[in-house]
Formats: structure tokens, sequence, C-alpha cells
């Protein structure tokens, strides 16, 4: 049996309809390097979304390698609990100064739901120890995703995650979202004054005796279809939740590590949470890792002696794992050796230029939008209107599946959202070979 044949026989794949496997069969992957994966047949494909948005700096990228290699002769896991790793040590160091000021303690994970249900612990239990016994409930924005376990689907908005589980999840404040492209004000990312604020405004004000913490996707709603959203709006959320005495959770688990331009979605629009999830970029893909960043106001509430009950009882088998730290300080050292993020913009501005001459003009192509390297095309129906296409037509799926089968450009969509999200460090020559290669897969499926 091949590869494949097994794999159809035994697995199960995330975020699948398995019956869509019976026409479009998987591709076995044998090797990767930089932007480009091998199959088993010897077919090259382009990996414009970053393999789940977590390769980073490429696949097989030489010095993640070596790090990872020199670390497992030395020390692969040990438990986190009463002992430490130099590892470790130091790569919460360096990241105390690069994150947004006061953030200084940090609690590892291993996966970017699991970060998610701690954060929310955290900021549950640090209510319940400071006199605020009332405020247990939390706020999200409408399209909002941070994760599939429970907790984080209940902090989520997005029923294709949510509907069938609503029975077993906790009630939370839904917030009508930013949503630049329909703007209900008429307004444009350029010129906007952030009057859609007045919904949160309004909820958070309205629900702050009993509200713990508000979580957001800072600047970039990802699950949403890549909604990008103005600083401004962000700050003043931001502001919104410091003058009502919620706490402020940025999930920067896809935004992290340069994917908007700067190294942190929060320092992008200079602010600094309460709490910051860490992961996908964390480890450049390599190895399951996430860390929860917290303020010493927030460490402080839980330290005291044991008999006093106060202590986080929460722990991960994988926490601190020396091989994933390995990985983050490698990524570090990149960011800080190869001049990473000033290249990334680079590449950035070059992108939204030749995606804008090329799909401007283009009667499906409703917005084309961007930040930092992730660039995003909506495509609907009708220009004028910004109908969207019938969901039943899967009309992103189609141009997905020719694109992979017929072009070699992994190009994963979400609904009718087309999106780069590749490695900081892909060549502008690789960025233009993928828009060529979308454009004929655009063009198969809705014609010229």
């Amino acid at each position: 049996m091949t590869t494949v044949d097994v794999d159809l026989k035994y697995i199960w794949h995330p975020a699948a309809q398995m019956k869509d496997y019976e026409k479009f069969r998987p591709l076995a992957i044998k090797r990767a390097q930089g932007v480009y994966l091998y199959t088993e047949d010897g077919r090259e494909i382009l990996d414009i979304i970053g393999s789940w948005w977590c390769s980073l700096l490429g696949h097989c990228n030489e010095r993640i390698n070596k790090a990872v290699t020199e670390q497992l002769s030395n020390l692969e896991h040990v438990i986190f609990a009463n002992l430490t790793h130099e590892g470790a040590a130091r790569l919460v160091q360096r990241l105390s100064k690069i994150l947004p000021p006061g953030l200084c303690k940090f609690n590892f994970a291993d996966n970017g739901s699991s970060a998610v249900e701690m954060a929310l612990k955290i900021a549950f239990q640090y209510c319940a120890q400071t006199g605020r016994e009332r405020k247990i409930k939390f706020a999200c924005l409408e399209e909002g995703y941070h994760g599939e376990t429970i907790g984080a689907l209940s902090v989520g908005s997005m029923d294709k995650y949510t509907a069938v589980y609503k029975p077993m999840m906790m009630e939370s404040i839904h917030i009508k979202a930013p949503d630049c492209y329909r703007c209900p004000f008429n307004c444009t990312r350029d010129n906007c004054k952030a009057l859609c604020l007045s919904s949160a405004k309004e909820s958070i004000e309205k629900h702050a005796h009993e509200l713990c913490a508000l979580i957001v996707e800072p600047l970039l709603q990802g699950a949403a279809g890549m909604r990008v959203y103005p600083e401004i709006y962000l700050k003043g959320l931001h502001k919104i939740c410091k003058d009502n005495d919620v706490l402020f959770i940025a999930d920067e688990i896809a935004t992290g590590f340069g994917r908007t331009g700067e190294m942190f979605a929060c320092s992008k629009a200079d602010i600094s949470p309460d709490i910051m999830t860490l992961s996908k970029g964390l480890t450049a893909g390599y190895m399951p890792m996430s860390i929860v960043c917290t303020t010493q106001q927030i460490f402080d509430a839980f330290y005291d002696d044991y008999q006093k009950g106060v202590a986080f009882m929460h722990s991960h088998t994988y926490a601190g794992n020396p091989l994933g730290c390995a990985c983050a300080n490698a990524v570090l050292d990149i960011f800080e050796d190869e001049n990473i993020l000033d290249e990334a913009r680079d590449s950035a501005a070059f992108l939204t230029q030749v995606l804008n001459d090329r799909f401007g003009g283009h009667k499906n192509v409703g917005e084309i939008r961007h930040i930092g390297l992730i660039h995003a095309l909506e495509l609907v129906a009708d220009k004028d209107s910004k109908a969207a296409f019938d969901p039943k037509a899967r009309t992103g799926y189609n141009i997905y599946r020719h694109a992979l089968l017929e072009e070699g450009l992994l190009l994963r969509p979400i609904g009718d959202v087309l999106y780069f999200n590749p490695a900081l460090n892909i060549k502008k020559e690789d960025l233009l070979k993928a828009v060529d290669k979308m454009s004929r897969s655009i063009d198969y499926v809705l014609g010229k």
C-alpha cells in the first residue's frame, strides 16, 4: 500500500470532511526546503501559507536544524516542575526585552489552544483572588477565533467551529467586530475614526461588573478571513478595558514574531496587554510549544504561602520542552542576525504593488487587504454590491484544489478569501511565482 492508501485507511485529518478525500486525495510530502514542499512522486509545491501560518523562516532552516540537533544530543525533555534548564531561562530573558512593556512572567504550554485555556484560567483566578469574585465572564469579538478546546471555543465566534458544541460551552459576551471591507459607517482603514467602537464600549460598560477579561486577536482576525483592522480600534478597545477594570488578553499566536510587520501586533499599536499568548512563529513551526506572558501584578496574586491555596495548579507534560526552547532561541538569533523584519517589510511592499496591479481591477476581487507580509484577496460574486458567492459553490475550495493539483501552489483559503502568509524570508521571485499560479487558478475556476 502507498503512503496515501494507508493514510486514507487509518487517519482522520484535521478540519476536513473526510468524504472530500475520496476525490481529492492527500499528497504525500517526503521533504521540504525553504518555501517548497516535495512529494513522494517528485512534485514541487510552493507553500505560500507558511504551513498553517507557523513556518516562519522556511522549512528545514539550517540554523534551526543545527540548534535542534545540538539540543537533541544533550537534553530532549525534563519535567518542568522544580527543574529548569538553560534554554528556557535564556528564552524568557530574551522575550522580556522585546515584548510590550510590563510582560515579565512566563508560563509554558504546548500549543495555541492550551495557551488560550491557560490565559482564561489565569484571568479568572486572578479576579477571584483580588476581590473581584463577581467577574466570571469573558468577552470576545464576533468572528474571533482562539482555538478549538472548549474554553477557547467559548471565546470564539465562528459557528462552523462552535455550533454543535454550544451546550458544552460557557456563556461569553460577543462584541460586534470591525469589518473594514463592509464598514457600516462607510469609512476606510485610512480615514477610520473607530466609530464601530461604540458597540464594544456599550457591551463592556454594561457587563463590567461581571466581566473578567476581553480576549482579542490584535489587528488581524485570521480565521475570519484575514480581516485587518486599524490600530486606532485596538488602542480604543484596550483603553475601554482599562477604564472598566477588565483584563486585556492579546492572542498573538498568529500575529506574533513579525507577521504584522512588527515583532508583535500590540507593539505596532503601542499597547501593552495584561496577558499575551504566543505560539506558531515562536518555534517557527518546528516544535509544539506556546507561552502565556503576564504582568508582575497578575503573578503576584498567585504568590503566597502554599497553605493559602492560591497557586496556579495547571501543568503540561511538555511545558518548557528543551527542544522547543532551542527552536525558539534559534528563531530569535535569526531575527537578531539576519535583518528579517526589514526584508519582510520590503517584500510586503513589493507584494502589495504586484497584487494591486494584477487584481485591482478584477471583477471578482472585492478587496485586497494586507498587514505585514500577510495579504488576502476576498472574492465576491458582485464587486459593486460586495455580494458573496453562494457557499455551496465552494469557489475558494475549487481554486485551492486546482492550484495544488495543477499549479503546485499550496493556497488553502478561508471560505472565498485567498491569502498569502509565507515565510518572512521568502524571495521576491517566489512571491511572483505564487501570484502567477494563483492568477491562473482563479481564471480557471471563474473564467477570465
